[in-house]
């Protein structure tokens, strides 16, 4: 990764899309967020069991009913993600729990419909299936072998706790090396 220069304190790298301080440039995401019911079952998922580090936890109000018809004005927000490597150049995931109010609940998991269908995380797929496995967590997972430019891959599927569907993938299924 290549420093290309800074602005207001943002660094910026050659590759890849960021944001900085209101100069925005489309193409990379910064993060996706998680509704749980339950924040302790969310972190055992993706922290213990998919392996991401909680990069900060904090309590946080603000206009969420009016942002985008959360319950309730006092969410906790736990950012996960990889502690090496800056935000600006790998996605972040947000889990939220909000403070007061009810959720509503998530329909039975099915096949997919129009929407957010998935997360997807690069892993050691075999070993984070174990590890879920041994936490009790993922449920039954489905694999399958899928074609990429670098030859065979095997992927697989799980569910996190409030049944959002995580693809694990070994590496880039659009990427030739």
């Amino acid at each position: 990764m290549r420093k290309v220069g800074s602005q207001l304190g943002c660094q910026r790298y050659a590759s890849v899309a960021r944001s900085c301080y209101g100069h925005a440039m489309p193409g990379a995401i910064h993060h996706s967020v998680v509704v749980v019911r339950d924040l302790e079952s969310g972190l055992r998922f993706y922290r213990d069991g998919i392996g991401l580090d909680v990069l900060q936890d904090r309590e946080v109000e603000g206009d969420w009913p009016a942002l985008f018809d959360g319950p309730s004005r006092r969410l906790r927000a736990v950012f996960l993600g990889d502690r090496q490597v800056p935000d600006i150049h790998a996605g972040v995931l947000e889990l939220i729990s909000f403070l007061e109010g009810d959720l509503v609940a998530r329909r039975r998991p099915g096949p997919p419909n129009a929407g957010l269908f998935q997360l997807s995380f690069f892993v050691d797929v075999e070993a984070t299936l174990t590890k879920l496995a041994d936490l009790g967590l993922g449920g039954t997972p489905r694999r399958v072998t899928q074609s990429t430019p670098n030859g065979p891959i095997t992927i697989a599927t799980v569910r996190d706790p409030d049944g959002v569907v995580i693809l694990l993938t070994p590496g880039s299924i659009t990427q030739r090396h």
